[in-house]
């Protein structure tokens, strides 16, 4: 089990990147177009560096729903890799069997 300040911080990261997200789409794509003036694209800039840091979606770790587990994560579950063994060989995942060959 994962120390329980990791996940909690993780999921303020979470929302800080969902509340910031809107915002830091605006602000890119005034940056990246090649009409905005010099001014205009400085101001962007500086706003952007001024948003808090843990508000960049990068920031975010994926973690094992049930242990909060940082590695060995498998997106398509949601799970680390042992707790996705254990929920297989349960039967609890639908269409996952074994592999043997």
């Amino acid at each position: 089990m994962a120390k329980t300040s990791s996940v909690v911080k993780n999921e303020k990261r979470k929302k800080l990147a969902a509340k910031y997200l809107a915002l830091r789409l605006e602000l890119k794509e005034k940056i990246r177009k090649p009409s905005t003036p010099d001014e205009e694209r400085e101001a962007a800039v500086a706003k952007l560096r001024s948003l808090p840091l843990n508000s960049n979606p990068n920031r975010v770790r994926n973690r094992c729903m049930l242990t909060g587990r940082p590695r060995g994560f498998y997106s398509k579950f949601g799970l680390s890799r042992s707790k996705l063994r254990d929920k297989a060989l349960a039967g609890q995942l639908p269409g996952v069997k074994k592999a043997s060959w």
